[in-house]
């Protein structure tokens, strides 16, 4: 996709020699040197907590390497803030995107490069007129006017983008970027990115979708537990070697699981009926049933009424009509907490938002849904050794890192995150797992952690719910796939014989000859 023929050792833009990054005893990153060239897209790919986001963040003048030098077009720089950086033609799209959500998309762009006149006022006419020239010469096309929390995610990425373009960045880093879009949204940014390297800019894409990887970039660089293991040419590496380099293990994509008779039906939704914000249906008649000791994936492109569903039955969202069945008990427009004591557990779609509370530690975060109960609390007053040995059981089980119940939770990496989510609701024994986007912005390894995680439940004789925007994962994961268009289920196929080219006429409104 890049520059191939034409990079060569003397157009290289960043060097990183012998970074470490030291957090107490803890080594993030350890002796990591690091060249990316001009004109190319340099992958940046390890498992979650390998220390990638660390590096970057070194980069762009968050963090200060405890050892080791920064070398920008061959002169020794000093990056101490991301005003350093910007400065020196860096710029960083963040994963959770940095975006003021009150404000228009023209004013998040010239955010802290304001420019006004005489008495002070913003000259907006000569910023959304830059803003305009580059958003058409990137095909980056977003309102300049529109406020933030009214557009789509993958527009808000595209304002991030368009920030650094509007700093006057030559070098962007790209952390997870495909993480939260659809797949026409990850195919425009791979246009985007194709654009801004053939313009000449660099760009290091922190990624772990191997797929993704081999499409958009040119040289990858793997890094495992904070060392570097090696930097190769993306085009003559498989994305199975690819795999072995990140996690050190020979990774199997396919899902492992016997073939299962599953029981009776244990979750029923019937002609249920949720609207949005807007107060327009979202859901509309939907009905569904899950069995014990089975997998249902519910596959649908994203915004098809899915979050509205999803929030209607674990009680965030009220039901217009219909019924929310568990054990054939009623649990329509139950409280979230009512849900829970009826054996629903939830992996939700949002991990920040939903899943953890950031500031709390690990072992807080393990008991927050029972956390008055016994034995963790007694006449109200918490017993913290009982939690902090109950967190230690679970992080050694589920293979959280790093093995410490007093970690706050924001300071994990994303995998490490989704991991004591899915501890805690498993070890509330449900019978209903919900896993909404369970792998979202998760490494090939956690990837393969949790799909296990719910083959055990279902195996277990629980029913799981696994919603997911990634074909890939519905079909290798699921025992039956339920196909969602515009709030409605279109179909039921066995996921042994579904292909996507089914899945996908069936998620655009089409009719499936399998079911």
């Amino acid at each position: 996709m890049g520059n191939k023929a034409e990079a060569r050792s003397d157009d290289v833009v960043i060097e990183m020699k012998n970074i470490t990054k030291k957090f107490g005893d803890f080594v993030a990153n350890d002796n990591i040197t690091l060249s990316v060239r001009k004109g190319e897209v340099h992958a940046l790919l390890g498992e979650n907590g390998a220390g990638k986001s660390t590096l970057m963040n070194i980069l762009y003048g968050l963090y200060t390497p405890t050892t080791g030098d920064i070398f920008i077009k061959g002169k020794k720089s000093v990056i101490s803030n991301p005003n350093d950086a910007i400065q020196k033609g860096i710029g960083m799209v963040h994963q959770h995107f940095m975006l003021v959500k009150p404000f228009t998309v023209a004013e998040n762009i010239i955010l802290g490069m304001e420019n006004t006149n005489i008495i002070g006022s913003l000259k907006m006419d000569h910023a959304l007129q830059t803003v305009k020239e580059i958003s058409e010469q990137y095909s980056l096309h977003v309102d300049p006017d529109e406020k933030i929390r009214n557009i789509t995610v993958g527009m808000q990425q595209r304002v991030e983008i368009l920030k650094t373009l509007y700093r006057g960045a030559e070098i962007l880093i790209l952390d997870e970027p495909t993480a939260v879009l659809t797949p026409q949204e990850i195919h425009e940014l791979m246009r985007t990115l194709k654009k801004l390297t053939k313009e000449g800019k660099s760009i290091i894409l922190i990624s772990h979708k191997l797929k993704e990887i081999k499409e958009a970039a040119d040289r990858c660089t793997i890094i495992r537990r904070g060392k570097k293991i090696d930097t190769v040419e993306v085009s003559k590496t498989s994305e199975a070697q690819l795999a072995s380099k990140m996690v050190g293990r020979e990774v199997t994509f396919q899902v492992d699981k016997e073939d299962k008779k599953p029981g009776e039906v244990i979750f029923n939704v019937e002609k249920l009926v949720v609207k949005d914000n807007r107060q327009i249906k979202k859901v509309n008649q939907f009905s569904l049933e899950v069995k014990r000791g089975e997998i249902l994936g519910l596959a649908g492109i994203d915004g098809n009424g899915q979050s509205e569903f999803i929030e209607a039955i674990t009680g965030l969202r009220k039901v217009e009509s219909g019924k929310v069945l568990i054990n054939g008990i009623d649990i329509t427009n139950k409280t979230p907490y009512e849900i829970i004591e009826s054996k629903i557990s939830n992996i939700p779609q949002d991990r920040q938002d939903r899943g953890l509370v950031l500031d709390f530690t690990v072992q807080e975060n393990m008991v927050l849904e029972k956390h008055s109960q016994r034995p963790f609390a007694n006449r109200g007053i918490l017993n913290h050794e009982k939690i902090r040995l109950f967190a230690k059981d679970l992080i050694e089980k589920f293979d959280v890192r790093p093995t410490n119940e007093d970690k706050i939770a924001k300071t994990l990496s994303g995998g490490n995150q989704q991991k004591v989510i899915i501890a805690r609701e498993v070890s509330n024994d449900p019978d209903l797992l919900i896993a909404a986007q369970p792998t979202r912005g998760l490494d090939v390894g956690a990837i393969e952690f949790v799909h296990e995680s719910l083959v055990k439940q279902r195996d277990a004789d629980k029913a799981v719910l696994l919603i997911s925007y990634e074909l890939d994962e519905i079909m290798n994961v699921s025992d039956r796939i339920a196909v969602m268009y515009e709030g409605k289920i279109v179909g039921i196929l066995d996921a042994k014989k579904a292909d996507i080219e089914t899945l996908g006429l069936m998620m655009a409104g089409g009719k499936s000859d399998n079911e």
